[in-house]
């Protein structure tokens, strides 16, 4: 008993005095009660913002100006032109629970102000110095007064005023130390200020909105009302949003589910980001849903890159009774009548809308793709192989070198067999999102449907042949531009490297189609393009580049390796189809594989595609084969420049009608009047493709290396990646200077 008594007392066992005497419950003051609750209410800065502009809204305001300083902690300035408020009122404006809105409980039942609480403006003068100018129409002057705790510090003061009212918020959170620490960065806030407005000026387009730091001429977000919803999202988040957008619409009467009306804007296919960005207002209220923002993101997910996050804009209109504005201290959150079938309902109308997008998107990059410019002359090779070998004599190419496809036909064009995409998107769309998701997870978990060991050895071989170096700049890195035909300039950090194109994408497309195996989309063409005539070309042309222009054609040596190639490939038809999408029958290629999600390849350069396919695979041997056929298609799908020569700058000479009776020092010295002399429809088409290259490799190369590209540690000496400046080194140099 002794050694037990002198032990200490244990703090989980109540102490006698505990056990006897209870804490006494005390009624809290008056100013401690306000100062509790004024901190759940203006949680931030952003948050005063918020009740404030919707007061500001509610006074039938057709222009809110809002002035920052300091991310708001300094000084919060919102001006509206409304109807202002009464002399009258101002005594107990900043009072709790005093208001306009409503007089009885009932009245929440069809509230459609925003604020009705009469909280906000008394929580801001128990964390802040308010003052307010207000002037209402008739009147010849304003008031202005300043409150603080909830009261006036003196009585209202006439003043000079524009119609509408000025409330100035200075010093928030002066007296919550811990508040103020955790809001220590005074540039936090402004950012979401920003996008607070932002959403604001979206939905109420008829209403000027600005945003500003206090004192700065240029303000960071500014709206002139009057203009459409797609103007006032161009305006607001920038053009290269608003390309990407498409209009929706839903609704539904049916009482035993839902009665609401959606409209909206939702981004397609072509729209990328890292963020969701979703503005939604229900009955001209900003709130945030939690569940809809989760079955959205999900509809999408399951459809785009898993990288690419949504751009949503929706105003749901529903009964009044049907939503319960008073579940959240800051009404940011509402309460839905029969939300999951509402959620149901819109999920549904977006998964729609976005398959239909698809398949637009799908037509549309076909439509671009098959503009692109086929071979009327002989490639850029054959072209530099001449010139080298007959010095200035004349480069005289025979009509039927020039085309590619028929000397007979000059406009006969590999693209005829190019199909209107609008016929294979139907049959590969799917309308259940199950479905949808199903098809998705098998694309990115490959190694559960497919059983091969050389397959998975060559996917190891690329993460285990990493740079980790390379990875780094892959990933962050920024696209400046072109440098030449091979390279192009990307910025890391402070270094600006040279990065080979061609390299690049080569190995980029030779990754996705190993990690693509038998799961591949497809590109479907009009027509049966003749396995013969294309491996007749590629042969000729082969020869044409080894041998030149003088040696004589043995055609009937040509037909014979090009039937052994065709019976090559007949027999393993069925395996290049199932594992690589290449889909060959009764002696023609009928479909080929989309490697890159947004990005069709060069379709001139088919016939030594398939003439590589036919020679350059190894058949006996697995894993070897694997590799050589994924080589294959990736060479042919890697960016090179396009077949006809870049008619900028010395190029254009290859473009001159007259080039068959001059030479080549008489081409150099051409007067201005003969450079008119030019086919200009092959200009153009030479133009197109180049300019369609250097399109693909800014907006579909570069944002799918970030993704997906693995660099092997050859690149990193092989020239693929050159350094060729250095900030750092660049500001020595000037300091010399």
């Amino acid at each position: 008993m002794e050694s037990r008594a002198s032990d200490p007392p244990s703090p989980t066992s109540p102490s006698p005095s505990r056990s006897s005497s209870p804490p006494r419950i005390r009624r809290l003051e008056a100013s401690v009660v306000n100062r509790i609750a004024a901190g759940e209410v203006i949680q931030r800065p952003s948050a005063a913002v918020k009740e404030l502009v919707e007061n500001s809204l509610d006074a039938a305001s057709t222009s809110v100006s809002v002035s920052v300083k300091d991310g708001g902690l300094k000084l919060l300035l919102v001006s509206d032109d409304g109807h202002g408020i009464r002399h009258e009122d101002l005594p107990i404006l900043c009072e709790r629970h005093t208001t306009s809105k409503l007089s009885k409980y009932e009245d929440l039942q069809t509230i459609k102000s925003m604020g009705f609480r009469g909280e906000a403006l008394a929580s801001m003068t128990y964390v802040g110095h308010v003052t307010v100018t207000t002037i209402t129409e008739g009147q010849l002057h304003g008031y202005r007064v300043s409150y603080r705790d909830g009261v006036m510090e003196h009585e209202p003061k006439p003043c000079a005023a524009v119609k509408g009212t000025q409330i100035m918020v200075e010093n928030l959170f002066y007296n919550m130390a811990a508040r103020r620490k955790t809001l220590q960065n005074s540039n936090d806030d402004y950012p979401k200020i920003v996008d607070l407005i932002s959403r604001f000026a979206v939905h109420y387009m008829n209403t000027n909105f600005s945003c500003r730091k206090y004192g700065s001429n240029r303000a960071d977000v500014h709206t002139v009302g009057g203009s459409s919803r797609l103007d006032a999202i161009r305006t607001v988040y920038g053009a290269s949003v608003a390309r990407d957008l498409m209009e929706i619409s839903v609704s539904d009467d049916n009482p035993t589910r839902s009665i609401f009306k959606m409209e909206g804007f939702i981004s397609n296919s072509n729209y990328l980001a890292k963020k969701t960005t979703m503005i939604l207002f229900i009955n001209d209220r900003l709130v945030d849903c939690t569940a809809l923002k989760r079955a959205v993101e999900l509809v999408y997910s399951a459809t785009l890159p898993k990288a690419s996050k949504p751009f949503i804009y929706m105003s749901i209109n529903l009964p009044s009774d049907h939503v319960d504005v008073n579940i959240h201290p800051t009404k940011r959150e509402v309460s839905l009548l029969n939300q999951d079938s509402l959620i149901d309902t819109i999920q549904s109308a977006i998964e729609a809308k976005l398959m239909s997008s698809n398949s637009t998107r799908i037509f549309q990059t076909q439509v671009v793709s098959s503009s692109l410019p086929t071979t009327q002359i002989s490639t850029r090779k054959d072209k530099e192989h001449s010139i080298a070998n007959s010095g200035v004599q004349s480069q005289k190419i025979p009509v039927n070198q020039m085309v590619r496809t028929d000397s007979r036909d000059p406009f006969g064009r590999l693209h005829s067999y190019w199909k209107d995409g609008s016929q294979s998107s139907k049959q590969e769309k799917k309308s259940d999102l199950a479905s949808m998701r199903s098809v998705v997870v098998a694309r990115r978990n490959w190694k559960e449907n497919t059983d091969f060991t050389s397959l998975d050895q060559l996917v190891r071989e690329i993460d285990s042949n990493v740079h980790p170096g390379l990875l780094d700049i892959v990933k962050d890195c920024t696209y400046i531009g072109l440098a030449d035909e091979v390279f192009a300039v990307l910025q890391y950090n402070t270094y600006l490297y040279l990065v080979n194109v061609v390299n690049v994408s080569k190995e980029l497309m030779y990754q996705q189609v190993l990690r693509r195996f038998s799961k591949f989309n497809a590109i479907q063409l009009s027509e049966p393009a003749p396995l013969q005539d294309l491996l007749l070309m590629a042969l000729r042309d082969e020869e044409l580049e080894t041998r030149g222009d003088e040696t004589e054609t043995n055609d009937d040596l040509k037909e014979k390796i090009a039937l052994m190639n065709i019976e090559l490939l007949k027999e393993k038809e069925d395996m290049l189809e199932n594992y690589f999408g290449i889909k060959m029958e009764d002696g023609s290629l009928i479909r080929l594989p989309v490697v890159l999600d947004q990005y069709i390849p060069d379709m001139d350069r088919i016939p030594e595609f398939l003439l590589s396919l036919a020679n350059d695979v190894d058949w006996d041997d697995e894993r070897e084969c694997f590799q050589t056929v994924s080589a294959v298609l990736a060479n042919f799908y890697a960016m090179h420049p396009p077949i006809l020569p870049n008619p900028s700058g010395d190029g254009i000479r290859y473009y001159r009608k007259n080039r068959e009776e001059v030479g080549l020092e008489a081409e150099i010295l051409v007067d201005k009047s003969d450079e008119e002399q030019v086919d200009e429809e092959l200009v153009a088409e030479a133009e197109t493709a180049w300019s369609q290259r250097e399109w693909n490799i800014q907006h579909v190369l570069f944002p799918s290396m970030r993704l997906f590209l693995k660099p092997p540690k050859c690149m990193a000496t092989d020239g693929t990646f050159v350094q060729v400046a250095s900030l750092e080194k660049l500001y020595r140099v000037f300091e010399r200077c």
